[in-house]
């Protein structure tokens, strides 16, 4: 039964991920995370999970990686200077496929910041944080009732894809409390991840199946496969050729790639008839939308594609409204990230312009909606 509840953006990340079978987390406080660790804290001993805090953010990554490796659904949240200091066990965990979801509640940066104020600096960190190149999924909601949602999501992906999944959230959707309405739990589609279906001799710990994705079996299984973050060979283990490294690292790509369709998750309003566009995420898509309503009161024909999953990046959505417009807008809480992205698919084919703000408060819907009648009355 469907449920009605007012509820903050930390809350619904922490019932979210309690919903999507999650059982283990570990992290460190740090705000403006720390509600999803304070509430799991309480949560988990009661659905016979376990919560522990460690002694910092490493470690969480650290414990986080055995408790999946055993066959639990594990999550761990923190923000800015945690999110930092992850990065080399992200790494690890995409190199050795390990499915857990990482929770960045964003604040302003760079080092210490201002931690109770806003920003969406962390995007390409997302990306390219930790070293070397493998395939990343990285969402991005704008709601309480989504942050709901897309933690589901994002531990469905993780278990589907074996891999770290990232859930950016900003400070002002991580402690902001909206009613919403949560649907009813035998209504959630949840994704387990695919266990061998070969005996243990005949078992290769990282021989794929034809989607690209191993099977993945918990240890105590009876399997015995073997872990590392060296480049390995299918059976687990470290190896030093050119063929295998480069059939690995392929994989770790391709097996998102191919998937893309699945994993690229927005929406957009408006765009029917829309000459200009603006492309938005997490909490500025909320004044972007109000903006665009007010636009449209004008006479100006605006519409606005609200971006979800963050990477991989949405090239074909945005190659269409390039295409279809003549203007986008990229508003960003920080010096212009997501932006770079936009120009390299638009390539040309509509003129970008960036809205960058770093003063650690949210756009207003005014800012926006005078960038765009700028922009009108220069073109006459």
């Amino acid at each position: 039964m469907s449920r009605t509840v007012f509820m903050q953006g930390n809350q619904a990340c922490a019932e979210a991920a309690i919903v999507a079978g999650v059982r283990f987390f570990a992290g460190y406080p740090i705000t403006p995370s720390t509600e999803i660790a304070e509430i799991l804290a309480r949560r988990l001993p009661q659905i016979g999970g376990k919560f522990i805090q460690m002694e910092d953010e490493i470690a969480g990554m650290g414990a986080i990686c055995g408790a999946s490796l055993a066959g639990v659904k594990a999550l761990t949240a923190t923000s800015g200077p945690g999110f930092s200091l992850k990065q080399e066990l992200i790494g690890y965990a995409s190199m050795t496929e390990i499915p857990m979801v990482i929770v960045n509640v964003q604040r302003l940066g760079p080092s210490t910041g201002k931690p109770t104020a806003p920003a969406q600096g962390d995007v390409m960190q997302a990306r390219w944080g930790s070293h070397g190149d493998r395939g990343v999924i990285a969402l991005y909601p704008s709601t309480v009732r989504e942050t709901f949602d897309i933690t589901i999501q994002a531990i469905n992906f993780s278990e589907k894809f074996r891999t770290p999944v990232i859930l950016l959230l900003d400070e002002v959707i991580g402690h902001m409390r909206e009613k919403i309405v949560l649907p009813a739990v035998e209504s959630i589609k949840l994704v387990e991840r695919k266990k061998p279906t070969v005996p243990p001799d005949e078992f290769l710990a990282y021989k794929p199946d034809e989607d690209g994705i191993p099977p993945m079996p918990a240890f105590g299984d009876g399997y015995r496969f073997h872990v590392t973050g060296l480049a390995h060979d299918e059976t687990g283990f470290p190896s030093g050729s050119a063929e295998i490294t480069n059939a690995l690292i392929q994989r770790l790509h391709t097996k998102i790639e191919n998937h893309k369709e699945e994993i690229t998750l927005y929406q957009e309003y408006f765009m029917e008839d829309a000459e200009m566009a603006i492309v938005a995420y997490g909490v500025t898509y909320r004044s972007a939308i109000a903006a665009v309503k007010q636009a449209r009161k004008k006479g100006l024909k605006v519409g606005i594609v609200k971006l979800i999953t963050i990477w991989p990046f949405a090239d074909e959505v945005i190659n269409k409204i390039a295409k279809q417009v003549k203007v986008v807008f990229v508003p960003e809480m920080n010096y212009g990230q997501l932006v770079n992205e936009v120009e390299r698919v638009a390539a040309g084919q509509a003129k970008v312009i960036s809205l960058p703000k770093v003063d650690g408060n949210l756009f207003t819907p005014q800012e926006i909606l005078s960038a765009l009648e700028e922009e009108v009355n220069r073109r006459g």
